[in-house]
């Protein structure tokens, strides 16, 4: 006698055709009849409907949370508090994100001719100067999704490395894979300059981690559908993709552009012709920052093709940092360095005072290794760490004060001044 294959007794599906087949005394039940059944059971005992109760659950995931938008000055007061100085990119970035969730918020109207579209933002400025923390702190105050992404380890499809839909996969993962919630996010690349072709002509060898990027970055910055790997890595056949509409993520560019200050005097011609020149106005020139009279045009000198500076409309630099502004770094914001100091040796019950010599010591350093902010936390740790390594096993020491002589000492001791000699 040949086996009879199971199937569903209330609605005959056979097992190959359902997802799970439970076996009672009588017969057999699928999971789809199993479904329907306690939404019966539910509608006719209780009253609860269990599919409308599913799709308002639904509806409710798929609605996103509303930006806290406030005005570009408010933005840029938000900025104030933790971004010393910089105020001509806090002014644009402010101005730009506004605009551009503001067109985010804006009903959609039938038959209105008049579609507003995103301005992308480049920023140009020294190492350290706090252009990817401008971006990280902007969107903290908006709520939305934001995603760093590194512009040097991009090449183009098909060769070793990763691709530009990998920068959307970082997008997705801190959207926490809410595809509507991604498309409203802020990607930040970072070391754009690093992607900069070799020379101004076209090349004739494949660039795959210069120009190549370049081009692989247009369809992203200007807005198309994507393909996109969620988990990341390298795409293939296999791998569900999620569609990604760029449209409305902001993205914000941003590099050190070293050697650029060379396109900018000579596009500006400061050197004057002749033999004789005026000393005085080469000192002005000297003292005055290159990058306030930066364009378009200087990065298309530098490498940057012109279809990618098209899609970054908005233009800005960062000051350098003197001795002033890193001085107020230390000090001033909510995150300041002495701050963070101060919380990290409170846990231990230890008060720990900073002289105003001592700071102004740290500040030299950071100027002569010319790191900007990144390089007073160097330099902090260069010369605390004995200190953080031995108070906490001195019960009795209730207060520490950093000092002059105690500053010296440990940074001639540490490998920063070992650099500084050998340099």
């Amino acid at each position: 006698m040949a086996h009879k294959e199971a199937f569903c007794s209330f609605c005959g599906r056979k097992k190959n055709e359902v997802d799970l087949l439970l076996s009672g005394t009588e017969g057999h039940i699928c999971n789809h009849c199993i479904v329907q059944g306690n939404d019966l059971v539910q509608q006719e005992l209780f009253g609860v409907n269990t599919f409308e109760g599913e799709k308002k659950k639904k509806k409710k995931k798929s609605e996103l949370p509303k930006f806290d938008l406030r005005p570009p000055k408010e933005l840029k007061l938000y900025l104030d508090d933790y971004v010393i100085g910089q105020d001509e990119a806090k002014k644009v970035l402010s101005v730009a994100v506004y605009n551009h969730y503001k067109r985010l918020m804006q009903p959609k109207v039938k038959d209105d001719d008049v579609t507003i579209e995103k301005s992308n933002i480049i920023m140009v400025g020294e190492t350290g100067t706090g252009k990817t923390f401008l971006a990280r702190t902007i969107s903290k105050m908006l709520q939305v999704p934001f995603a760093i992404a590194d512009a040097t380890v991009l090449t183009e499809a098909g060769y070793v490395g990763e691709d530009v839909e990998s920068i959307l996969s970082r997008l997705l993962q801190a959207a926490d894979y809410n595809i509507e919630l991604a498309e409203r996010g802020i990607v930040y690349i970072d070391e754009l300059d690093k992607i900069a072709r070799k020379s101004d002509n076209p090349s004739i060898t494949r660039d795959v981690s210069g120009e190549g990027v370049q081009q692989g970055l247009l369809k992203l910055l200007e807005g198309s559908i994507v393909s996109v790997p969620p988990q990341g890595g390298r795409k293939h056949p296999e791998q569900k993709m999620e569609q990604i509409n760029t449209e409305n993520i902001l993205f914000i560019c941003g590099g050190a552009f070293d050697g650029i200050d060379r396109h900018i005097s000579k596009r500006i011609n400061k050197q004057p012709i002749g033999f004789s020149t005026d000393k005085k106005l080469d000192s002005v020139w000297e003292k005055e920052n290159m990058l306030r009279f930066v364009t378009q045009q200087d990065l298309k000198s530098f490498g940057l093709i012109p279809e990618l500076i098209g899609r970054l409309p908005l233009l800005t630099y960062l000051n350098p940092l003197d001795k002033d502004t890193l001085k107020k770094i230390l000090l001033e914001p909510k995150n300041s360095l002495v701050k963070q100091y101060k919380k990290l040796f409170a846990m231990e019950d230890i008060d720990i005072k900073f002289e105003d010599d001592a700071l102004d010591f740290i500040v030299d350093q950071a100027v002569v290794f010319k790191l900007g902010a990144r390089g007073l936390r160097s330099i902090c740790e260069a010369i605390l760490t004995d200190a953080m390594f031995e108070l906490p096993s001195e019960k009795d020491v209730k207060e520490f004060t950093l000092t002059l002589e105690y500053a010296k000492q440990k940074f001639e001791g540490s490998s920063y001044y070992e650099m500084k000699l050998v340099a």
